[in-house]
């Protein structure tokens, strides 16, 4: 299930970020590589323990928290904290799949990544190329979304970052655990809260609807881990 989620960043939210990005020091993005993608990772990331990536990270935890779209497309039981990437001067990503499990740094916490999320930092007019391809059941998805929005897609896919040929590609990327690991799952459990609330939207609360509402809760109650 590919979800994108629009302006989870607030225009003021984005342009601080987007200033921050401007004047931090990058390090080489392959401080976070697994064995697999140290070989086509080729990028800057700004390194984890840096000021502007805790500070920046907290901005989008707490936009994430006030997204009732991402809530319901991802269902959080965990999430990791969120880091930054630049592509510039050609760099690219080639085809990999995320590492299925990441440990929290400085802490014990591990987090299985059931779902990879990139938020767009700035927007695509300021740069050539740099789509976020991701590959599925029915094909490729190419991904290049407005400042402040945000694409949720599966771990287990195959993706790349297309080489960024001209200007900078500014962008924030991170995992998370779901309450429900099935993607599946969550795609059902997704399909029908968003029928529910588009029936909500236009008739007044029936019968039907609170009885839906509860084969919602009740899928949930058997599929989630807590």
């Amino acid at each position: 299930m590919i979800v994108k989620i629009p302006e989870l960043l607030t225009k003021e939210e984005v342009a601080y970020c987007h200033e921050v990005l401007l004047k931090a020091q990058w390090a080489d993005g392959s401080i976070t590589a697994g064995h697999q993608s140290t070989k086509a990772k080729n990028n800057l990331q700004l390194p984890e323990n840096s000021p502007e990536c805790q500070e920046l990270g907290d901005i989008i935890m707490a936009a994430l928290a006030r997204s009732n779209l991402f809530m319901s497309a991802a269902l959080p039981a965990k999430i990791f904290p969120p880091l930054f990437n630049c592509y510039q001067g050609g760099q690219s990503f080639g085809v990999h799949v995320d590492n299925a499990i990441r440990q929290v740094p400085g802490t014990p916490v591990k987090i299985r990544t059931d779902v990879s999320m990139t938020l767009f930092i700035n927007d695509p007019e300021d740069y050539e190329g740099g789509e976020l391809v991701i590959e599925d059941t029915y094909g490729s998805h190419s991904v290049k979304l407005p400042a402040g929005s945000m694409v949720l897609y599966p771990s287990t896919s195959l993706h790349r970052v297309m080489p960024v040929t001209s200007g900078r590609r500014l962008a924030s990327f991170f995992w998370l655990q779901s309450m429900v690991n099935s993607d599946e799952k969550r795609g059902l459990l997704f399909d029908l809260d968003m029928s529910i609330q588009s029936l909500r939207s236009k008739v007044e609360d029936s019968p039907e609807i609170i009885q839906l509402t509860g084969v919602y809760h009740n899928l949930l109650r058997q599929w989630a881990q807590t």
